[in-house]
């Protein structure tokens, strides 16, 4: 059989994640092989995410490389991916999800965590934790901070920052989280974090069947109706859109949020199903907040990218 060829980033992170879907492969003595491929969200490193405006700002470049058959698969990081996947392109496999929660890497202490009413300077570049720090902390300032995991760790080292937001699951998997961070347990996540996502050519059945061995059903599953949930709401990178979905005793809960940009308004929703019915429990909920004042974020947020 031919060797399968992996598309990744050259990041650290998505390195690992390759490497990790290439161990898995070569378990079931399938040989396979890495191609770096560079991405548009890697090269611009100091616009904001939510300001490049668009969606799989981390996933086109190895889309293309896909559809040209310079790759046979793509491994993601499945937050990154666009609901919508490219035509021609389809989701293989999904890996047993990491940690789903944030976390946050602080400098000196977090004296500040306990006033809702402080003051204190974090970073991000994402709008979704932006807007919910604010919503907890408005008096914070936030600033952007971008680059690969190690980039943005050696940032918050050399910035009078108090501290800067990462993903659990990314600093535990490159076992580069500090001693110095703690876990925002109140803090909702982007729907599918901590999940890796596989994706190959729709005409490739035969490279589909094979990955497919390694889907993860309950993580399948969650991540789907997160999924559902943010494009019910039309929601993206520029979307505070949060949501997560946790299967226990064949019983599926779901949480999930918008919030206001600037912090200042947040709709949250929580519904459970038992594992059978829950097919489409993401779109329920999307459709319930669209009914309330959430939707009026929406249309604000979609107002400010039309002008």
């Amino acid at each position: 059989m031919a060797i399968i060829k992996i598309g990744t980033r050259e990041s650290q992170l998505a390195v690992w994640q390759a490497t990790l879907v290439q161990t898995l492969l070569s378990k079931q003595n399938i040989q396979s092989e890495l191609k770096y491929i560079k991405s548009d969200g890697d090269i611009d490193l100091v616009t904001p995410l939510y300001a490049l405006g668009v969606q799989g700002v981390f996933t086109k470049t190895l889309d293309a490389a896909l559809l040209n058959s310079h790759i046979d698969i793509a491994v993601h990081s499945m937050k990154d991916v666009p609901t919508q996947l490219a035509k021609g392109i389809i989701q293989a496999a999904v890996l047993p999800r990491a940690s789903y929660q944030d976390i946050l890497v602080f400098k000196d202490n977090t004296n500040f965590l306990n006033n809702l009413q402080s003051t204190a300077i974090i970073a991000t570049s994402s709008i979704r934790r932006k807007a919910q720090w604010l919503n907890r902390y408005p008096n914070h300032t936030i600033e952007n901070l971008r680059g690969n995991v190690n980039t943005r760790l050696q940032k918050v080292k050399e910035n009078a920052w108090d501290g800067a937001i990462f993903a659990a699951a990314g600093l535990e998997r490159i076992e580069m989280r500090p001693k110095q961070s703690i876990l925002l347990d109140w803090m909702l996540p982007a729907p599918a974090q901590g999940a890796i996502v596989i994706v190959c050519r729709e005409e490739d059945i035969k490279t589909y069947n094979i990955i497919h061995e390694l889907n993860n059903l309950d993580t399948d599953i969650c991540t789907k109706i997160e999924r559902q949930f943010l494009q019910a709401l039309m929601g993206g990178c520029a979307t505070p859109i949060s949501a997560l979905a946790t299967i226990v005793d064949k019983k599926v809960n779901f949480k999930g949020n918008i919030t206001s940009p600037d912090g200042k308004f947040q709709f949250t929703i929580e519904k459970n199903a038992p594992l059978t019915h829950a097919a489409t429990i993401g779109q329920v909920a999307a459709a319930e907040l669209l009914q309330t004042d959430a939707k009026k974020i929406i249309e604000s947020i979609q107002h400010a990218k039309q002008s």
